[in-house]
């Protein structure tokens, strides 16, 4: 296994997340490997849940814990053909629950941040919650 760079002044940890899963598919690697965080590992098995990525463990023990996310590509395409950061650092993006939308006619999905947890903007409108818009992907 490759252990990952872990910049220890990195400033915001998702997008380098996603940064990484977005790299990675883009060389057709199997794996990609990320600083273990809560967060982060809830939008990884929102991703799992909704069929983007294959797999996500947890590796390791405390300040060396890492997340293996295993991508997933289907006829030699990865699965995910666009993934976006919405809410910076700088600039949180907020949601009121009559304003989550569907991405690309459904094809595609919101992760929100709300009150009950991470869930997709489909879940959102469904549990009538508004929140966060941490990314979007298609």
């Amino acid at each position: 296994m490759v252990r990952p760079n872990i910049n220890k002044n990195m400033t915001d940890p998702i997008s380098d997340m996603l940064t990484r899963i977005r790299n990675g598919q883009a060389v057709s690697l199997e794996t990609v490997v990320v600083p273990f965080s809560k967060i982060k590992f809830e939008i990884a098995k929102v991703l799992e849940k909704e069929g983007f990525i294959s797999r996500v463990e947890a590796k390791g023990k405390r300040a060396k814990k890492v997340m293996e996310i295993t991508l997933k590509y289907e006829k030699n395409e990865p699965a995910i053909g666009m993934i976006k950061r919405i809410s910076k650092l700088g600039q949180r993006i907020y949601i009121k629950k009559n304003e989550v939308k569907s991405i690309r006619e459904g094809y595609g999905i919101s992760i929100i941040s709300t009150s009950q947890g991470l869930m997709t903007d489909k879940e959102a409108r469904k549990n009538g919650l508004g929140g966060e818009v941490i990314c979007q992907l298609w």
